[in-house]
């Protein structure tokens, strides 16, 4: 039964993989049963079993007295105006806008409509926009960003009906680790590792961190901190790490007490994002403390907050509209091929702007 299975699957991964490579196009003629079985050496029977699964997974059509064809998606999902879901936290702000252009642009090109929603990064609402994809059929694919992808999440099982579905998924900017399913985002812990170093090779030695608790990003970029300062045998204190919610991330005045008591000795803050460094250099310069020159800050999307700040913020850029483009290739891979695809993580560099002192080394 073993030997059976393998020989089988051994036929299906061909295929595939020959579809992947590009050797097989939509619409090819495959070869005959016959064919199949003098090449393979296998039963009749066995390549029954590979040709149902793998028609069963929207692959290849079976025409009565013709033969075995690769589908065309491309053109099945035109005739049968298929679309793709788009999930993000926002829609209408900050680095938003740019992605989801970047995903609208190559799945128009494909002749896709896309369907965007956002959560609002609330679980309800998480929870409601993917019970509307799964009571439908016209969804053929889905690019998401999680909500507080760094808790768990009871929305789980609704993704993984949708994979039971086959309906193919890819992640953006943040991931699940419970599902096995593609991510397509910034290196997050290695930018987090540049944004701090850049920092140590000013002369700062005493580096704080602002990060978002509830979102998968924010671990990473804490872990990229941790490196960074790990390695430069600097000191790392609870005191100087300031955590944030959703909640306090839209509105940091929120926390103007717990910020200004951890300031202590910090010369210098990496911050989550833009958004976190833009609202922090609003609230120091309102006590009274001057960036840089008391207190330099970094961050990371470079998005147009870092520009319009009062201080221009130095950050490490965020890929944005390529993210975008690069997910929706991830996806159009999956739905035509039938395989999942490897994640994808982009670098990026430091941008230097006004909001980061340099100061002696003090050995």
């Amino acid at each position: 039964m073993e030997n059976e299975k393998t020989k089988y699957q051994e036929l299906i991964d061909y295929i595939q993989d020959r579809i992947e490579s590009g050797e097989y196009v939509p619409g090819q003629k495959l070869p005959s049963e016959n064919e199949w079985r003098i090449q393979f050496g296998i039963s009749r029977q066995t390549i029954r079993k590979a040709i149902s699964i793998l028609e069963g997974q929207g692959l290849i059509r079976r025409v009565r007295g013709s033969g075995t064809y690769l589908c065309d998606r491309r053109k099945e999902s035109l005739n049968k105006c298929k679309q793709v879901a788009v999930i993000t936290t926002y829609v209408d702000c900050y680095i938003f806008p740019r992605i989801i252009q970047g995903i609208e642009k190559q799945l128009s090109e494909r002749g896709y409509s896309v369907q965007i929603s956002f959560t609002n990064n609330t679980l309800e609402r998480e929870r409601s926009v993917l019970l509307d994809i799964i009571s439908r059929d016209d969804v053929e694919g889905v690019i998401v960003e999680g909500t507080k992808s760094g808790l768990p999440n009871p929305n789980i099982l609704l993704y993984q009906k949708l994979i039971e579905r086959r309906i193919p998924i890819v992640f953006i900017n943040t991931f699940y680790p419970e599902l096995d399913v593609p991510h397509v985002s910034l290196d997050d812990v290695k930018a987090a590792h540049k944004a701090v170093n850049y920092l140590i090779e000013n002369g700062h030695r005493n580096i704080g961190a602002v990060l978002k608790l509830d979102d998968g990003q924010g671990r990473q970029r804490y872990l990229g901190y941790l490196q960074a300062m790990y390695n430069a045998g600097l000191m790392v204190t609870d005191s100087s790490i300031i955590w944030i919610d959703t909640e306090e991330y839209r509105q940091l005045t929120y926390c103007k007490d717990k910020i200004m008591n951890r300031i202590g000795s910090c010369s210098a803050f990496f911050c989550y994002n833009d958004e976190i460094a833009f609202q922090l250099i609003s609230i120091l310069r309102e006590k009274g403390i001057s960036v840089p020159e008391q207190v330099s800050v970094i961050s990371v999307d470079d998005a147009d907050l870092a520009i319009h700040s009062v201080v221009p913020i130095t950050t490490l850029p965020h890929p944005k509209e390529k993210l975008g483009v690069k997910a929706a290739e991830l996806l159009l891979r999956m739905i035509d091929t039938g395989k999942k695809a490897e994640s994808y993580e982009f670098d990026t560099e430091v941008v230097e702007r006004s909001s980061v002192m340099h100061l002696p080394h003090i050995f």
